[in-house]
């Protein structure tokens, strides 16, 4: 496990987009044991920045540095794709590399489900979880909330105030209760 207050990425003056900059002149410092929540208004390109973060074709313009052998695990905001695979719970945290301990009651009773059978909240903690519980140096979490019901948003909030000591987290919601449990670092994003 890294040490906590290890810099794991650093971004400089980056500018993220698709064909053209849809956020431009981002600085950004991924700390192990810190949570970092990008605020914005719908559009203004927190989600690009997440993917950019792994992926070098979106990143226009700028530097980063990551530490050798960074990984970076990312849960989208949809499920897209996943739920017509032909696995269950179980196979999707395998696929990850993460450990079902520490699942809630709730969710485990359901691991040996297909993924079609879970219900929309069901699915995404399970989502999150293969995430969480994986060997990632960063989790790049969008909207982890969607779809969550009131145990289910109860239980990210406790693990967003302690997330796992080793490890940075980028989270981008809306939800006002998800970034007072994150209480660390913010940085808003405007279009």
């Amino acid at each position: 496990m890294t040490p906590p207050g290890t810099v794991l990425l650093e971004a400089r003056d980056l500018s993220v987009g698709y064909d053209r900059p849809l956020l431009r002149g981002l600085n950004l410092q991924l700390v192990a044991g810190r949570v970092t929540t990008l605020l914005g208004p719908n559009g203004a390109g927190k989600s690009t920045v997440l993917r950019a973060l792994g992926e070098s074709r979106l990143r226009l313009a700028g530097r980063v540095w990551q530490r050798p052998g960074f990984r970076l695990g990312l849960l989208a905001q949809t499920a897209d794709g996943q739920i017509e695979l032909p696995l269950n719970g179980r196979e999707l945290l395998a696929l990850t590399g993460a450990s079902p301990a520490g699942l809630p009651p709730w969710l485990s009773a359901c691991l040996d489900w297909r993924l079609d059978r879970l219900s929309g909240g069901q699915l995404q903690y399970l989502r999150f979880w293969s995430i969480a519980a994986a060997p990632f140096d960063c989790l790049c979490l969008d909207e982890p909330g969607n779809n969550l019901d009131a145990r289910g948003l109860a239980a990210l909030r406790a693990w967003l105030q302690a997330p796992p000591h080793g490890r940075a987290v980028v989270l981008v919601t809306h939800d006002a209760s998800l970034v007072d449990a994150a209480r660390q670092d913010v940085i808003r994003i405007a279009p």
